[in-house]
C-alpha cells in the first residue's frame, strides 16, 4: 500500500519569485533596451537615465503583476479553477496584505526612480511615470480595471510598448523622435501578444467572474486572429522602421526571431486551456529575441 504525501509548499524566495512572474520580465526589459538603442544610434546616451529607466521599468512590471495578482483575486479572476501559474494570494501562499503592501512598495521605489528620471527629462517624464504607475494599478485595480473592461490590449500597447520605447529614447535625446515612435510599434506589438494568449486560455475562468476582456467579449477565434495579426505585424514594421524611420537595415536582424513565431502561430491557432501556457513562455520569449536583435540592428548602423 502506498501513501500521498502532500506537497510541499515553496520557500519564500521560490513564493516570491513566483509573485513577481520572472517570466514576464523581459517585457519591461526589451522597450529600455530599443530606446536606449535607437539613441545610441545617434551617439545619444545617458548612463544614468539607462539605469534609471531599466529599475523603474522593472519596479512597475513588478508592481503590476503583484496588483494583478492581489485584485484577480479580490475579484473572484482567480479560483481554483486556475489553468495558468500558481498565483501566491489565490493559493493562500502569501496573504492579501502583504501583497499588496508589496505592490505599493514597488510602485514607490519606482516613483523614487522616476524622481531621477525627472530630473534628466523633466515634466513630460513626470506624466509618463504617473501614467504608466496609474496604468499598472488601474489594469485590474480601482472602480473601473482596464482589464475587465475590454481596455487591458491597448493600454498594454500604449503604456508597456510606445511610451516604454518612446520616453527611454527621449531621456537620452531630450526629443520626441519619430525614429523611436517607429521602432515601439514592434515591441508594443509584441507585448500585447503576451497579454492575448493569458486572455484566450482564461476566457472560461474570466467569463464566470465578470472579466470582460477582448477574448471573453469577441470570442476565441477573435483572439487568435488578434495574435497572428499582432505577431505578424511585428514583423511587416521592420522595413517601416528602416526605411521610415531612417534607421539601419541591421534592423532587419529582428527578422532571424521567425523560427521562434512560427512555432507560436501554430499553437495559438490549435491550442486551448493548460496547453496555451507554453504559447505564454514562448510568446515572452520571442519578444525578449525580437527586442534584442532589433536593439543590436539599430546599434550596428550607429552613425
Amino acid at each position: 500500500m502506498t501513501m500521498k504525501v502532500a506537497p510541499t509548499a515553496p520557500g519564500p524566495l521560490k513564493t516570491w519569485l513566483m509573485a513577481i512572474r520572472v517570466p514576464t520580465l523581459p517585457a519591461a526589459v526589451v522597450p529600455v533596451l530599443v530606446g536606449s538603442a535607437t539613441a545610441l544610434a545617434d551617439r545619444q546616451f545617458n548612463a544614468l537615465a539607462f539605469v534609471a529607466a531599466l529599475l523603474a521599468s522593472l519596479l512597475i512590471q513588478i508592481g503590476t503583476n503583484l496588483a494583478n495578482d492581489y485584485f484577480d483575486h479580490q475579484k473572484g479572476a482567480d479560483t481554483a479553477e486556475r489553468l495558468g501559474p500558481t498565483r501566491v494570494t489565490q493559493s493562500g501562499l502569501v496573504p492579501p496584505a502583504t501583497v499588496r503592501t508589496a505592490m505599493l512598495l514597488c510602485f514607490g521605489c519606482a516613483a523614487l526612480c522616476g524622481a531621477v528620471l525627472i530630473y534628466i527629462g523633466g515634466w513630460p517624464i513626470l506624466l509618463v511615470g504617473l501614467l504608466s504607475i496609474a496604468s499598472g494599478i488601474l489594469y485590474t485595480g480601482g472602480p473601473f480595471p482596464l482589464g475587465y473592461n475590454g481596455l487591458g490590449d491597448i493600454f498594454t500597447f500604449i503604456f508597456f510598448g510606445v511610451v516604454a520605447v518612446l520616453g527611454t529614447d527621449y531621456l537620452h535625446t531630450g526629443a520626441f523622435r519619430w525614429v523611436a515612435l517607429l521602432a515601439s510599434l514592434p515591441v508594443a506589438l509584441l507585448v500585447t501578444a503576451i497579454i492575448v494568449v493569458n486572455n484566450l486560455r482564461d476566457v472560461p475562468t474570466d467569463r464566470k467572474a465578470g472579466k470582460h476582456t477582448l477574448a471573453v467579449i469577441f470570442g476565441e477565434r477573435f483572439a487568435r486572429i488578434e495574435y497572428d495579426v499582432l505577431v505578424g505585424g511585428a514583423f511587416l514594421c521592420l522595413p517601416v522602421v528602416w526605411l521610415g524611420g531612417g534607421a539601419s537595415p541591421f534592423t532587419l536582424l529582428a527578422w532571424l526571431s521567425i523560427p521562434l513565431a512560427l512555432p507560436m502561430l501554430k499553437l495559438i491557432s490549435n491550442e486551448q486551456g493548460q496547453a496555451l501556457n507554453a504559447g505564454l513562455r514562448g510568446t515572452a520569449r520571442l519578444h525578449m529575441v525580437f527586442g534584442a536583435l532589433l536593439a543590436l540592428g539599430l546599434l550596428l548602423g550607429a552613425r
